[in-house]
């Protein structure tokens, strides 16, 4: 009987997790206002797609620039899955270079135009306004994207020195990518 009352309390818990991931699935496009001015999208530009990408960010230790004997992780580049808001995918995210794809085949570039910071242990906001998208589809008409929600993705803790240059480390990640076009 307590192995039914446990199961029947875990369940109403696993449910009510459920139903508020599901609620924050369904999130309302960012109020520009909320955000750090760098990375607001300029004025005369509209939501076209929300996307939550979720996957790894590769890291390689290399030599500091121009700084003999110091080392640093460096962003090798992203691998993600872009899902929609009812967590269906719908593209991957890649590089470099940076390149997000539609299932639909079309696919943009961009050039990062502003970084912002969030929260600790999270990458940056960003803001990247997006080349001429290749292919026919939802990437067609793009404008911007716009890089929100962030959770890990930062580099890897663990020292980077002469004993392991070249070494690469995948950490995980997750953000909101917004997409815009111009009204």
């Amino acid at each position: 009987m307590i192995r039914l009352s446990l199961l029947a309390a875990a369940c109403a818990a696993s449910a009510t997790l459920l139903s508020a991931c599901g609620g924050m699935m369904m999130a309302k496009p960012y109020d520009q206002a909320m955000l750090p001015p760098g990375v607001q999208v300029p004025a005369g530009h509209k939501v076209a797609m929300e996307t939550v990408g979720a996957g790894d960010i590769t890291y390689e230790c290399r030599a500091k620039a121009n700084m003999p004997g110091e080392h640093e992780w460096v962003f090798v580049g992203p691998d993600a899955k872009l899902m929609d808001r009812s967590g269906k995918q719908v593209g991957r995210y890649f590089g470099p270079p940076a390149t997000w794809e539609n299932m639909d085949g079309s696919k943009v570039t961009g050039a990062q135009v502003a970084v912002a910071p969030a929260m600790a242990g999270s990458i940056p906001y960003q803001l990247v306004k997006a080349n001429p998208a290749m292919g026919n589809g939802m990437m067609n008409g793009t404008t911007y994207i716009q890089r929100v929600a962030t959770m890990g993705g930062v580099a890897p803790a663990m020292a980077c020195g002469a004993a392991n240059m070249g070494a690469k480390q995948v950490v995980k990640y997750q953000a909101d990518y917004i997409f815009y076009r111009a009204m």
